[in-house]
């Protein structure tokens, strides 16, 4: 493996140019172009608030920032791995034609969606001042995000690793992306996007068998989600139908478990991508 990583440096202005590809062309022609990528999840979580705050009784204060805040990792973590399962097959011709690292190209969509992430991040800051500015006694930052690179971190070596898995697979199967994409819709449900971890844990479930509420977080997309809430939004009530639910404090160890779940796909991913890649030649 650490050949194949030295022999990916050797190609990284290569990565770069088709980073710089990949951005430009997804919106090519667009008159909006990047404010795309930031229209889409701000409707959906204005849709989202509309119909929790007000037709579900959700009474969380700044109820749109804490879906926000979830909502944008989630969505990189989901165009990444759906970027990465076609970038294989739409990169076929070149790789018949020229040598180069196969790995370039599902990092190429995986890092272009994370600078897509990390320009959201952006406006999400600007909007925690909207927010700030309209209701003062509601802190825009508090000192957890520092602790915002090590999600980060985290969150890519996540997308990174299940990439390479699947764009290797549906090289060959192309029913892994219609697996992928059944699988990441269901994730959305059963990670604490529209809703909270302090629900789960207030749940009858969770309460009749404490264990649930941590094998619920050993899912790492929910645990991501949970994690990027305690360190970019201040701590406040979770009040859903008038009950009230203290906030909980991030769990450190569910998080480190995580984080090695994350490594494991990454070191597992690239080494199976590597084990496949020379075969994709002789793909049809």
């Amino acid at each position: 493996m650490l050949a194949e990583l030295k022999e990916l440096w050797r190609f990284r202005e290569l990565l770069v140019s088709l980073i710089e590809r990949e951005l430009k062309i997804r919106y090519k022609n667009s008159y909006l172009g990047f404010m795309w990528s930031l229209l889409n999840p701000l409707i959906t979580v204005g849709v989202m608030t509309v119909v929790f705050k007000y037709l579900l009784d959700n009474g969380t204060g700044s109820l749109s920032v804490y879906i926000l805040a979830a909502y944008l990792p989630f969505m990189f973590f989901q165009l990444a791995l759906m970027d990465s399962a076609q970038s294989v097959i739409v990169g076929l011709p070149l790789i018949k034609k020229i040598y180069f690292p196969r790995e370039i190209l599902p990092l190429a969509t995986i890092c272009a969606n994370f600078i897509h992430l990390l320009l959201a991040l952006l406006v999400f800051f600007a909007y925690l001042l909207v927010v700030w500015i309209r209701h003062p006694q509601v802190p825009p930052f508090t000192a957890t995000i520092v602790y915002l690179p090590i999600l980060l971190v985290i969150n890519f070596a996540l997308a990174t690793g299940l990439g390479l898995i699947i764009s290797a697979l549906n090289t060959f199967y192309e029913d892994v992306k219609y697996m992928v994409g059944v699988a990441l819709y269901l994730l959305f449900f059963l990670s604490p996007i529209m809703y909270f971890s302090e629900q789960v844990a207030a749940s009858s479930a969770a309460k009749a068998n404490p264990w649930v509420y941590g094998l619920y977080h050993l899912n790492p997309v929910a645990m991501l989600a949970t994690a990027y809430r305690k360190v970019l939004v201040a701590p406040q009530e979770v009040v859903v139908n008038g009950v009230k639910h203290d906030p909980l404090p991030l769990d450190w160890g569910m998080l480190g478990v995580t984080a090695l779940i994350s490594l494991i796909a990454l070191v597992g991913g690239y080494h199976l991508f590597n084990r496949m890649k020379w075969r994709f030649v002789e793909r049809p």
